[in-house]
């Protein structure tokens, strides 16, 4: 899993936890869990989330089981350097909205000292890697997957399959929208999709 404690703290350093699945996998659910524990803790913490992502509330980083803390929206990963100067941890969700530059935000605040956990889909609704999300995964030095289940086999769900006629790559929706699948689910799913759009 990830560790809290350093076991030289003399070298302490901050590190980057990324936590990543599919849409209904409980991502921003373990996010708010691990940010509320270092709070109880007494640490100084602050989460952010895209300013585009306004499905549940403006400023609430809301989960789908509706846990929610409130968070600080914002439109360029540039920001989180003065926002997040005096925290202790750092938490962003929904990381995969932001523009490639969080990767070297993500990497300065880990290396200024911050423990930084991030949350978002690792996969879009083409099933490739959505994003700054492959990149944030490999400078991380704890990743935690999580998965949903398969609304139409019961087994495990890695994709997050898109159910309305949209080629926009951000198209914001709950379960109207998507549907977690399994990938032999998932993959018969889009050779569907592509015979509809030739039809």
């Amino acid at each position: 899993m990830f560790l809290e404690n350093t076991v030289n703290p003399q070298q302490h350093t901050g590190w980057i936890e990324v936590i990543c699945g599919s849409m209904f996998s409980g991502k921003t659910e373990e996010l708010i869990r691990r940010i509320k524990r270092a709070e109880f803790a007494g640490q100084h913490v602050e989460i952010f989330k895209p300013a585009v992502d306004k499905r549940y509330d403006e400023e609430e980083v809301v989960s789908h089981d509706q846990n929610s803390l409130l968070g600080t929206p914002i439109e360029s990963s540039s920001n989180l350097i003065l926002l997040a100067d005096d925290c202790d941890v750092v938490g962003i969700d929904e990381a995969q909205f932001f523009d490639d530059g969080i990767v070297q935000v993500v990497n300065d605040l880990a290396n200024s000292g911050k423990r930084v956990i991030i949350a978002g889909l690792d996969m879009d609704f083409k099933g490739r890697p959505f994003g700054p999300m492959p990149n944030l995964m490999a400078i991380a030095e704890y990743v935690t997957k999580v998965h949903a289940i398969c609304v139409r086999t019961g087994n495990l769900a890695n994709y997050s399959h898109r159910k309305i006629r949209s080629d926009k790559l951000v198209e914001l929706g709950e379960t109207q929208e998507y549907e977690p699948l399994s990938r032999a689910v998932f993959w018969k799913a889009i050779e569907q999709d592509k015979k509809l759009k030739q039809e």
